[in-house]
């Protein structure tokens, strides 16, 4: 089915082109060649009455030269002569292609409604005989019921993964280089690992209790074995709380960033430095020398951004007035490159 559909399609779209398109080129291929022997034809007259003129004038000159008469009535002569065979020709042909304009709207739209009509024909018993097939499938198989199969995982089981027992109370971890940071860890973390490991669901809960006693000597090895380990990396877990979250001391914010922040314009996104120079041509836009730093910005209306366009101050400009509406601007963006 799907194979004949595309032969009808590319059926019918050669027959348009043989018979109707090129058809359409060919009739108005002659419409240059025409409108050039009619702009020849207006030449040709303005020679003519260039000639008949220039003629006239000798012959009503008060001293007549004969020779340059002659000379002008011959000239006069074969003007006309080529002007009216140009004439001539044109009046016969300008009415018949005029017209003939008739013939050729009808034929070639009737070839075009004969070929779509075709077409359509053609494609109604494919939809047609497409239509049978599915209702005779939707009829053989709609009383059997198809199991789903589910698609097997790749995923290995993930193994219960041993969480360091959380230091005593009122022992906080501390780094030499950086200061007390108190941390809450999940309650996840503070189970033993005798107890972190999920129970079956076909298994009643007085059994996981009842094992869970039975281990609680193992269980008390292994906390004292996090304990242990716990105590060994002691030095590279605060590194890496602190680099995670290096703002929040005891749970306050530092006063750095805070400052650096209140010293930045409203919504200050990045800097960035300028490569070249750039010359505004619009009041919207300022003007950059290079190594100026530009203060970004959000737009006001986002749908106002253009690609590659940033919105900003200067941050000269900032430290000196701090007017946001009378400072900013926009510029383009592959004239910096970003410096924070």
């Amino acid at each position: 089915v799907f194979q004949n559909n595309d032969l009808l399609w590319t059926d019918f779209h050669q027959k348009l082109v043989d018979q109707a398109l090129l058809t359409m080129d060919t009739y108005l291929g002659q419409f240059p060649d025409i409108k050039s022997r009619i702009a020849k034809r207006g030449r040709k007259l303005v020679d003519y009455d260039s000639a008949r003129h220039h003629f006239e004038a000798l012959q009503t000159a008060k001293k007549k030269d004969e020779t340059k008469i002659a000379k002008a009535e011959e000239e006069l002569v074969k003007a006309q002569k080529v002007f009216e065979e140009m004439n001539v020709d044109l009046q016969e042909e300008l009415p018949s292609l005029w017209n003939s304009r008739v013939g050729f709207y009808v034929n070639t739209f009737q070839s075009i409604a004969g070929l779509e009509e075709n077409f359509h024909k053609e494609m109604s018993k494919l939809n047609q005989n497409l239509h049978d097939v599915l209702v005779g499938l939707d009829k053989q198989y709609s009383g059997n019921a198809f199991p789903v199969k589910a698609q097997p995982s790749d995923s290995t089981p993930a193994k219960a993964n041993k969480s360091p027992s959380p230091p005593p109370d009122g022992s906080p971890i501390t780094s030499p280089e950086t200061k007390t940071v108190n941390h809450e860890l999940e309650p996840s973390t503070l189970e033993a690992p005798g107890a972190s490991i999920p129970k079956s669901p076909s298994q009643p809960a007085e059994t996981a209790h009842a094992g869970a006693e039975a281990t609680g000597s193992e269980a008390a090895a292994g906390a004292e074995a996090s304990k242990t380990e716990t105590d060994s990396g002691s030095s590279s877990l605060p590194a890496v709380i602190v680099e995670t979250f290096p703002a929040t001391v005891n749970g306050t914010v530092e006063g750095g960033a805070s400052s650096e922040r209140a010293d930045m314009p409203p919504g200050f996104l990045f800097k960035v430095q300028a490569m070249h120079d750039y010359t505004a041509t619009d009041s919207d836009e300022l003007q950059l020398k290079a190594g100026d730093v530009v203060l970004v910005i959000p737009f006001e209306n986002p749908e106002e951004q253009d690609e590659g366009w940033l919105m900003g101050v200067k941050e000269s400009d900032w430290i000196q007035h701090k007017e946001l509406d009378q400072c900013r601007g926009v510029f383009p963006e592959n004239f910096t490159e970003r410096v924070q």
